[in-house]
């Protein structure tokens, strides 16, 4: 067998045979230029209506890449032809191993694909010696065709969350299906509007059967589930709520303790130093740290009271009978409100206002761990990239990342 038989057998390019091939450069730098002719064919069938093409319209050259051979850089010189069908007009010739105007062989996009799930795009085209761009669009239209549409029949518990899309407060909204894990919708924004459309798809019926939504303390989203579903049971999640505690209320008193005891530079500077000691969970103290911990709430009573009403605040999320859950929020917020600090006693009446969607917990066992793994997740895929200009592309990976576990 010579060689441009054998390269064509191996080769794989149905429909063509190799006319020639040529060799340039070497090393690094080495290229291998093949030419493709069609093989004749007894009839040729219009890609379109599926008739019988009367002769072949003109046939043009096309530079196509494919996969490297051996070392080389391989690069196919293709007669294309366009087919004259009496019902289409010209038409051009369907390939199995080429699209209609690509400029890159199936298999070398569908490798360029699979390896730009581990890397980002410049590492890649420098890999395979294409443009970032080009790198890029294949990507894309394999995310497009993989990931496709959703399928939101069976949809009755969704999770939302908010990450961050950019530096300078800019965020993307995420939802889920918590129980399969897979990301249902991706969208720039974390208001109502960012949300819409995702209840917009998922119509009249597959509102009214949606059954509970797990999310953060976020208006937004409570005020479109309400107005879209409102059947479906809030759940605000632990996490979330502690989050704000830490932030709003031990954060602030620390802050304000240290404040008070400025004239006291060692006390104060015991103050100013613990507070990563403070927003840890009380299990995860341990040796000279617990110590340490012990003597700061000894010694101020303000710090004591808001650090033991954040441990006995998490027990609020264990129970699961409802009618207990609000006998002990109750004496919690008494307490919290019995304290005079400033900064618990307005953390719990705004807490007041959302305790429903706490107490749903007791119904509803649904927390956005889940979907904090997924935000790690994206930052992973946008640290890759050192960050993403195309947004669509951006919630296309992300999608992909997240396709559901099989039923």
């Amino acid at each position: 067998m010579s060689q441009p038989d054998l390269i064509s057998y191996a080769g794989g390019w149905e429909g063509y045979r190799v006319a020639k091939t040529t060799t340039i450069g070497t090393g690094k730098e080495k290229e291998l230029q093949i030419e493709l002719v069609p093989l004749p064919q007894q009839s040729l069938q219009c890609p379109t209506c599926g008739g019988r093409c009367i002769r072949v319209h003109e046939t043009t050259t096309r530079i196509i890449r494919d996969l490297p051979i051996l070392d080389a850089r391989t690069k196919l010189l293709v007669h294309r032809r366009r087919f004259r069908c009496p019902q289409c007009g010209p038409v051009l010739e369907a390939l199995s191993w080429l699209g209609k105007y690509a400029r890159v062989t199936n298999r070398l996009a569908d490798s360029v694909a699979k390896l730009c799930n581990v890397l980002s795009i410049k590492h890649v085209a420098n890999f395979f010696c294409l443009s970032w761009d080009q790198v890029k669009e294949i990507d894309k239209r394999s995310l497009t065709e993989r990931v496709g549409s959703v399928d939101l029949s069976d949809i009755d518990i969704i999770g939302m969350d908010e990450f961050a899309l950019q530096k300078g407060h800019r965020y993307a909204t995420v939802i889920v299906e918590p129980h399969r894990r897979q990301v249902l919708y991706v969208a720039k924004g974390r208001g109502r509007e960012s949300i819409r459309p995702f209840f917009d798809d998922l119509g009249l019926d597959g509102c009214s059967q949606l059954k509970a939504v797990v999310m953060d303390m976020n208006g937004a989203f409570e005020e479109e589930v309400k107005a879209r579903c409102p059947q479906a049971a809030i759940v605000y999640d632990l996490f979330h709520v502690v989050a704000k505690y830490s932030r709003e209320v031990i954060s602030r008193v620390r802050n304000a303790e240290a404040n008070r005891l400025k004239d006291d530079k060692k006390a104060r500077k015991v103050i100013q130093t613990s507070r990563w000691l403070l927003l840890r969970n009380s299990r995860n103290v341990r040796g000279d740290d617990m110590l340490r911990l012990q003597e700061l709430l000894d010694a101020n009573k303000p710090l004591f009271t808001v650090y033991v009403l954040k441990d006995e605040l998490k027990q609020l999320w264990r129970f699961k009978c409802r009618e207990e859950a609000e006998l002990f929020w109750e004496h919690w917020f008494s307490k919290a409100i019995s304290s005079k600090i400033p900064q618990l006693v307005l953390f719990a009446q705004r807490l007041q206002g959302y305790i429903q969607g706490i107490l749903n917990h007791c119904l509803w066992p649904l927390h956005t761990g889940i979907l904090e793994g997924i935000n790690n997740k994206i930052k992973v895929i946008k640290r890759v990239a050192y960050g993403y200009r195309d947004h669509d592309y951006f919630f296309l990976k992300i999608r992909a990342a997240f396709p559901g576990i099989p039923g």
